[in-house]
């Protein structure tokens, strides 16, 4: 895993909470996601505000925040990065 310092482990979305949405891949509906989302400064997970730049693990998976939505940033085992 990439150096970030400690990143929180918080499970899986709960989607009855609030959840900012995770982007897997970029594609040609991105623009339109990014359009909705460009002005915030948070993303959700779980009712929780995580600050633009932050990362969390959702199980194994390393996520990050940029502008209100959650990109994949790889694994989050620091034994198979």
């Amino acid at each position: 895993m990439r150096e970030h310092g400690h990143v929180p482990q918080v499970g899986a979305q709960d989607l009855e909470l609030r959840n900012s949405p995770v982007v897997q891949e970029v594609n040609e509906d991105m623009d339109a996601v990014t359009l909705d989302v460009s002005e915030r400064s948070v993303c959700y997970f779980n009712a929780k505000a995580y600050p633009h730049g932050a990362f969390v693990c959702s199980g194994s998976e390393l996520l990050r925040c940029e502008r209100g939505l959650w990109f994949s940033e790889g694994g989050c085992d620091p034994d198979n990065p």
